[in-house]
């Protein structure tokens, strides 16, 4: 017998690849952080000798979902400023607040509290966009968080940042320091079109293209946006990417909820990504992305839940099942968007978008074993013909029980091992004692 890591024996293992596959009484063998096979549990049994084995006959194994697009550390301000159309909650409130509060240790709290929040929920890997990403990058390599920090470009000061020479050479500073982390990497994040200069947008397509990393921008979220852009520069926001040359499939372009016809098709013939924020879009009634249109075009679309302050949760589950209904809703077609291409947004179009389609985001060998485990097994699930369905339709993330990312088990039993959660709970009290001092 081969002496490996891990065992995990379940009811139902989903991989995502091959689409819609449903394997019962399997198991997953892991070992130096990886999977290395998916094979029928008596097989399992009788070829491996594992350090550590887990029963979980009410489970579901799936891949660790994949928050797209977050703003972490804005987890601290969750109902700070709720029921406002955008640019009032910017204007008004965020930015203000964040003059006042964003510093190191802000940055580091609000991120271990979404970090708690988003593996508790069964989150395995997110996607930021905010102040401070060293920091950002530091607390998730710390509790074994996989993660895509965002080198964070605006044209305007910062606690972080004086302005665009700054904001470009502490981004590569970042970048070099986790360049070969097994867990963090990082992607240019310019904020939106409306914020960023063409000469900082052209310093950082130049940049991305050297350095082979992505970029995570906010892209046509409000009506807004797009008169912005056709006062300030004569076209359309993406009009305007597309002449900067940074419509490529190096994009991953967050919100998209104001999009034309032949939009969609440049954006399907560039290969880009959208990330797609169904319930953040509702909240602040940005729009309707046209998820169905973007679907059958063959774009690569992802789900992010945006900031806590704008959501006001990480609940991928709640995303996931938000996005399908929307979808048919908006498309009038109750086939629009099924519940594996769902799940499959929620988890392999993530990792695709952020550029690590190769290492997460499918239950397959090679990759990382980034795994969440969902107990299917309570009356509120009952019964279950579908699986995947019952995934997205009927349950949630509290019934996720089990997390491992690369191998490591970081939620086991419905208990965080990585983190201190009566701490994390402690300190953002603290903090909302502190920013209530300011409203």
């Amino acid at each position: 017998m081969l002496i490996i890591d891990t065992l995990i024996f379940a009811r139902w293992i989903i991989p995502v690849i091959p689409d819609q596959q449903v394997l019962q009484e399997h198991a997953l063998a892991i070992h130096g952080g990886d999977i290395l096979e998916i094979l029928p549990a008596e097989q399992a049994r009788a070829k491996y000798q594992p350090k550590s084995v887990h029963e979980l006959p009410q489970h579901a194994l799936i891949p660790g979902l994949v928050n797209a697009h977050t703003h972490a550390s804005m987890s601290l301000m969750r109902g700070l400023a709720d029921d406002l159309p955008l640019m009032t909650w910017l204007n008004e409130h965020i930015w203000p607040a964040e003059g006042r509060l964003v510093s190191e240790e802000f940055i580091a709290d609000g991120t271990r509290l979404a970090v708690a929040e988003m593996i508790r929920g069964g989150t395995t890997c997110f996607n930021d966009m905010y102040f401070f990403p060293e920091v950002t990058g530091m607390v998730s390599a710390a509790a074994g968080m996989r993660a895509v920090i965002g080198l964070i470009t605006i044209d305007f000061p910062s606690a972080w940042a004086s302005g665009p020479d700054e904001y470009i050479s502490r981004g590569l500073e970042v970048h070099d320091q986790f360049r070969n982390h097994g867990l963090i990497r990082t992607a240019f994040a310019p904020h939106a079109p409306y914020t960023v200069s063409d000469q900082l947008f052209e310093r950082i397509r130049v940049l991305a293209d050297e350095l082979e990393i992505p970029i995570h921008m906010h892209v046509h979220e409000t009506r807004d946006e797009i008169n912005q852009g056709i006062d300030h520069y004569g076209n359309r926001p993406i009009e305007r990417l597309q002449q900067l040359g940074l419509i490529s499939p190096a994009l991953a372009a967050v919100h998209m909820t104001q999009l034309e016809e032949e939009e969609i098709g440049l954006f399907a013939e560039s290969g880009a990504s959208v990330i797609h924020c169904p319930e953040s879009n509702l909240k602040l009634a940005s729009g309707f992305c046209p998820v169905a249109k973007l679907h059958q075009a063959g774009i690569n679309i992802a789900i992010g839940t945006d900031g806590a302050a704008s959501n006001n949760d990480l609940d991928m589950f709640s995303e996931m099942r938000s996005a399908a209904l929307l979808a048919k809703g908006v498309a009038d077609n109750a086939s629009a968007i099924p519940a594996h291409v769902a799940l499959r947004m929620a988890t392999l179009n993530g990792a695709q978008a952020l550029g690590m389609g190769d290492r997460t985001g499918s239950l397959e060998p090679g990759k990382a074993a980034d795994i969440t485990a969902v107990n299917l097994g309570g009356l509120e699930t009952q019964p279950i013909y579908h699986p995947i369905s019952q995934l997205v339709y009927a349950t949630g993330r509290d019934k996720v029980t089990d997390v491992w990312i690369a191998g490591k088990p970081v939620l086991h039993g419905g208990r965080l091992t990585t983190l201190d959660q009566r701490e994390i709970v402690a300190r953002a009290a603290e903090w909302q004692e502190r920013i209530a001092e300011f409203e």
